[in-house]
């Protein structure tokens, strides 16, 4: 990534690809843009009228449809295909379809010379994003998810309406599954430097009773709530990756809640599950590890077992986790 051109592509142009290159136009996050389909007339639609932005925006980007052939010299890759939950679905019910196109996509993109960073918004997203690191055989520090980022600001979303605060001004995160069972730091969530659990038992009498595991529940519920209404959601999770790229090109050093391959961090190994992480222009700098309560230690084991359960689905068995413990775990 030494050159002056910053260039993205993303594979999958639905409503997710395509919203996350209209924030990426619109935040001028990069020079160069190009978007991949098994849809090829739909690639080449959505470019055509994303490059019909650039006369409203304050820096140019070049967009064009492309194939997996021009990824070469492309800095960040987003993936973004696969297919929605169906109703009565959740996103690990989507693995086996999910698991399939990325064996069909990532071999092609890694047989262009590609040499950069994979981010992968695709679900069930933690387990689909172990799966295009074994597959690209890049280290683990540029295979990233965007993991529970997403849940991390409806956190504090959620928190902001009942504080009557910025969400901006929480810190605060969801770790674990991208997915069911994620669970809140609680012990690690702070609103303008104080400790949440601190605020609430001081303004009792203000707020009333505040529900943590409501609070949760909700977290974990609302993309389904939008699904239900709209048909998919694809406006956060849009910008969750245009934010993510920025964060890579501009060096940082943010700390984003991502889907990361461990390699011993919280004592986990060859899983890949949402946790704090430093993002820089290399990929993943460090994994943040949070001295999380025993309560909390217990809800993030049991999301990586239900994870695990589902990486075995498509052959990820014990034994054959512990043949690739020695491959691409140094950052």
């Amino acid at each position: 990534m030494g050159k002056t051109t910053r260039k993205v592509a993303i594979i999958g142009t639905g409503l997710v690809g395509s919203s996350a290159a209209y924030s990426i136009i619109n935040q001028g996050i990069c020079e160069e843009l190009l978007m991949i389909d098994i849809n090829k007339e739909r690639a080449i639609g959505e470019s055509l009228d994303l490059s019909h932005c650039i006369d409203f925006v304050n820096s140019r980007t070049k967009v064009r449809a492309a194939s997996y052939s021009d990824l070469e010299d492309v800095d960040v890759a987003i993936i973004t295909a696969g297919p929605p939950p169906k109703p009565g679905q959740t996103r690990l019910d989507t693995l086996g379809i999910g698991a399939k196109i990325m064996e069909d996509i990532v071999p092609q993109i890694m047989a262009s010379g590609f040499d950069g960073i994979f981010l992968i918004a695709s679900n069930p997203v933690d387990i689909i994003t172990y799966h295009v690191w074994k597959l690209s055989g890049l280290p683990r520090h540029r295979v990233i998810g965007t993991g529970t980022s997403l849940d991390s600001s409806r956190l504090k979303t959620f928190l902001s309406e009942i504080l009557d605060v910025d969400p901006r001004s929480i810190s605060g995160y969801m770790m674990g599954e991208h997915g069911d069972s994620q669970f809140a730091a609680w012990s690690h969530t702070y609103v303008g430097g104080k400790p949440l659990l601190e605020i609430l038992e001081e303004r009792k009498e203000e707020l009333g009773e505040i529900d943590l595991d409501e609070i949760v529940d909700k977290v974990r519920k609302v993309g389904f709530e939008i699904l239900k209404r709209k048909g998919t959601t694809y406006y956060g999770i849009g910008n969750a990756l245009a934010y993510i790229t920025k964060s890579i090109f501009n060096d940082d050093h943010k700390i984003i809640a991502l889907s990361c391959v461990l390699d011993g961090e919280y004592g986990e190994r060859e899983i890949c599950t949402g946790v704090p992480a430093v993002i820089t222009r290399e990929g993943i700098k460090e994994i943040i590890e949070l001295r999380l309560t025993e309560e909390e230690q217990a809800k993030f084991k049991q999301s990586n077992a239900i994870l695990r359960q589902y990486m075995e689905s498509i052959g990820y068995k014990q034994e054959i986790l512990v043949q690739f413990s020695q491959k691409n775990s140094i950052f």
